[in-house]
């Protein structure tokens, strides 16, 4: 399965499909929670681990806070609305300087993950919807060029 990223002009925002619903239901809430701390774990030993909490409680906090906003997205429930509000991401990422190289790190830290969700089962169909989501939101937190 090749997962490539697409590649944007700063301050493009194109349009973005949510997930396909059988993502979550196949991979479950606990899945899904155990997908995002895996990435996080990755990420806070990247060249980006500027961007991310290093403290224990700090990092525990947004790990659930990014899969209570993919959960809702995938169709879950939502937990994210409930416990923060509407997500206006982009403003909430306003104040880390995200620029394209810290986004190609970040999606380039979902790709094992996401593949090792097709070893367990998971369909093509379904990561494919993700892996689209996340290439195309990833552009829209781009905010330094």
């Amino acid at each position: 399965m090749n997962l490539s990223i697409t590649k944007a002009p700063f301050g493009v925002r194109p349009p973005v499909s949510k997930p396909i619903p059988e993502f979550l239901i196949e991979v479950t809430e606990e899945g899904t929670r155990e997908l995002v701390s895996k990435h996080y774990d990755a990420l806070v030993q990247s060249s980006i681990s500027n961007l991310f909490p290093s403290d224990k409680k700090d990092i525990e906090e947004a790990k659930k806070n990014a899969a209570d906003f993919l959960i809702q997205i995938c169709g879950g429930r939502a937990y994210f609305n409930e416990n923060r509000g509407a997500p206006r991401m982009v403003g909430r990422h306003a104040p880390f300087r995200i620029d394209n190289s810290a986004r190609e790190v970040w999606l380039e830290l979902y790709k094992p993950l996401l593949l090792e969700l097709k070893d367990k089962g998971v369909t093509e169909t379904s990561l494919r919807s993700m892996w689209n989501y996340l290439d195309v939101f990833s552009i829209w937190m781009i905010n330094t060029k």
